[in-house]
């Protein structure tokens, strides 16, 4: 892999990311587009493109994304794995996506409103 291509280990190589809510597994940053108010990504420090590669890796990473999101109330935890399930960037990631009831997200499993 080259990581240079890789826009996750970019920004951890170059220390953009909260570094109070992060630790030696995962760092936590906002996304550059969120889809609601304080929707934050965790991210594995080290190049794994997907969380089936390892559970250890995956499991560290949904760790400090539950730390993460405990304060918020109600959220979605959001992992992807593969181009067909909606993962854009290989390398390890869980979105926390703090919801509202007049938010506009609607997920495909929501019933209409």
């Amino acid at each position: 892999v080259d990581y240079q291509y890789c826009p996750f280990c970019r920004r951890i190589a170059t220390l953009q990311f909260d570094e109070e809510r992060s630790n030696e597994h995962a760092v936590v940053f906002e996304p550059p587009q969120p889809c609601t108010p304080g929707h934050l990504l965790v991210v594995y420090r080290f190049h794994i493109e997907r969380a089936t590669e390892s559970a250890y890796a995956t499991g560290k990473t949904m760790e400090l994304a539950a730390e993460v999101a405990g304060p918020l109330g109600d959220v979605n935890i959001i992992t992807s794995v593969g181009e067909l399930a909606t993962q854009t960037l290989k390398h390890l990631h869980v979105h926390v996506v703090p919801r509202r009831g007049d938010d506009g997200l609607h997920l495909p499993w929501t019933p209409p409103q």
